[in-house]
């Protein structure tokens, strides 16, 4: 088992991000935290570290309970980090404001017509 594993590498391969290229673009945009601390795609991560990511939405704050340099299965990936409890609340509290807000939302019954589309461009200037 290796010492350790490149964190772009690690978030890859336990399905965090979809692609390495994912993962090494929030690393430099400053969306990922290793111990409290920015973190830079060469660092290396070992068990028992914290990682923090920015999502869109929501903030994820990770364990690392194992190591991995190849993409794994989902059932082996999620073996290798374990998402802390303040974590998960966050996340779904997250998740369910985003839920309510979408039902509050109001939809036209149908699609505008020629005439409505019309007005519609007039209105936004186009």
């Amino acid at each position: 088992m290796p010492e350790g594993v490149r964190i772009d590498r690690w978030l890859w391969s336990c399905r965090l991000f979809k692609t390495r290229g994912l993962a090494k673009k929030a690393i430099d945009g400053g969306k990922v935290d290793l111990n409290g601390h920015r973190a830079k795609p060469s660092r290396l991560v070992q068990v028992g570290d914290r990682i923090s990511i920015t999502r869109e939405h929501f903030s994820l704050e990770v364990n690392v309970t194992g190591l991995a340099e190849k993409r794994l299965g989902a059932a082996l990936a999620a073996g290798l980090y374990q998402e802390t409890a303040e974590s998960a609340a966050a996340r779904e509290d997250a998740l369910e404001q985003r839920r309510l807000r979408r039902q509050d939302s109001t939809r036209p019954e149908r699609r505008p017509d020629k005439r409505s589309r019309r007005r519609l461009r007039d209105l936004k200037g186009r």
